[in-house]
Formats: C-alpha cells, sequence, structure tokens
C-alpha cells in the first residue's frame, strides 16, 4: 500500500515566537520519557532539518550543536521512568512536554506539536501530524529530544552493562528483553511496563556487581550539557 503524502502545513500563526514540541521514548522500558521545545530565530536560519528518525546519528549530532548555538530558545523536558509509573506514559509525556515549554528562556506566542493532540496548557497550540516532517521548528525539537535520550543511554549503558542499551536505546527488544529476564530489573527501568512486571517476578532486581566501586553506586550523572534551557 502507497504512503500517503502530507500536504505542507500551514500554520494561522505568523508571528516570530513558535515554538516546536515534540518526544522521544515513549515505547522504551527504561528511562525516562524525553521532549524539546524549540524556538527558531528568524535571522540564523538551519539548513538540512527534518525528522530525527529519517537522519544518520552523525547528521542529527552536527544538527543538535547547530540547534544550540542558532535557536532564539530551546529547552529539554523530561518525566523520569518513577513519573512514568505513578502517571501512567501518556500523561508523563504531556507533563513532559509542559515543561519543556515552560523552561524555555522566550515565552512562546503559539506551540506546534507533533502528533494528534496537545496537552492542557496556558499556550495557544495546536497538533501536527508528522510534524517532526512538516515544521521546522518541530524538526529542530526532534533532534534536540533524540540526541539527549540517546547519549543517556549511552551513560546507562556504563553503569549497566550487559543490557545493551546503547545500541536499542532501551526498546524492547530480543536482546533487551533477553538481559533484563537474565539480570533483573535496574532501578532506571519502568516497573509498570509489563515485560519489567514479568522480569521482577521471574528474576527480580539487577545487583551491583562486587567489583565495582561502591562510589559508582551514588546515582547516574548526565552531562550538564544536555539540560541547558537557552542560549
Amino acid at each position: 500500500m502507497a504512503r500517503v503524502e502530507l500536504p505542507p502545513f500551514e500554520c494561522s500563526y505568523q508571528g516570530q515566537l513558535l515554538a516546536g514540541v515534540d518526544e522521544v521514548g515513549r515505547g522504551p522500558l527504561i528511562g525516562a520519557v524525553v521532549t524539546a521545545a524549540v524556538i527558531l530565530h528568524p535571522d540564523r536560519p538551519i539548513a538540512g532539518l527534518a525528522d530525527s528518525k529519517k537522519l544518520t546519528e552523525k547528521k542529527r549530532n552536527a544538527l543538535y550543536d547547530e540547534i544550540i548555538e542558532k535557536a532564539a530558545a530551546w529547552c529539554i523536558g523530561r518525566c523520569e521512568a518513577h513519573e512514568i509509573d505513578q502517571l501512567n506514559i501518556y500523561q508523563a509525556t504531556m507533563v513532559a512536554m509542559e515543561r519543556a515549554v515552560a523552561g524555555l528562556g522566550i515565552e512562546p506566542e503559539y506551540v506546534l506539536v507533533d502528533g494528534n493532540r496537545c496537552p492542557n496548557w496556558r499556550w495557544a497550540s495546536e497538533p501536527v501530524v508528522k510534524g517532526d516532517s512538516r515544521v521546522k521548528e518541530i524538526s529542530a525539537a526532534s533532534i534536540l529530544a533524540k540526541v539527549t535520550r540517546d547519549r543517556e543511554m549511552e551513560v546507562l549503558e556504563q553503569s549497566y552493562p550487559g543490557y545493551g542499551l546503547a545500541k536499542h536505546k532501551g526498546y524492547p527488544t530480543p536482546v533487551h528483553l533477553e538481559a533484563l529476564f537474565r539480570l533483573g530489573v535496574t532501578p532506571e527501568h519502568r516497573r509498570s511496563f509489563r515485560p519489567v512486571q514479568e522480569a521482577i517476578e521471574k528474576t527480580g532486581f539487577w545487583k551491583q556487581p562486587e567489583a565495582q566501586e561502591t562510589a559508582d553506586a551514588g546515582g547516574l550523572h548526565f552531562p550538564s550539557d544536555l539540560f541547558e534551557n537557552s542560549n
């Protein structure tokens, strides 16, 4: 069946304080759901913005740096695994989006959100289906969110080796599921997700290797530059 191409998006708002919002990480079994909000600068265009999933890792990383440098404002929002367990993944995603927009250094006049619905918030907004490939502000947000979360999975891989997190980014691949049932559930896994619940019942929780220095057990420390909110 042929894929239907959506027409170019035409926004009713024509001002310069337009924010785009996107999320990454609704499907994984581990870690935060990460969102980003971006207001682009009209005098500092960024070439090559597109859906982050359609870009190579090298291109995403290059655009990430360029967005950070050139955007009028940007912010990363997130909900951690324990919040996802408390709220459910849908509500946690909405909260993370609101945190991203609220953290912008410039107050947006209008917000476009990737998908088919917007959070219940104070900003005038509208959803855009496939917005990450139709709206450059949303494309920029998708790149920031994906690069941020991918890098966090690389950090988690160092703290919890053996799960393959740096490769599959926490999604329920056969490699991840096998490791989950063999090694147990880490503190960063989403316990409300069924495969994680089943692993808890069968295998239990991950245990700190004796050879690992106890100084490393004090928690995860992500690079601070992942969370700067504006330039």
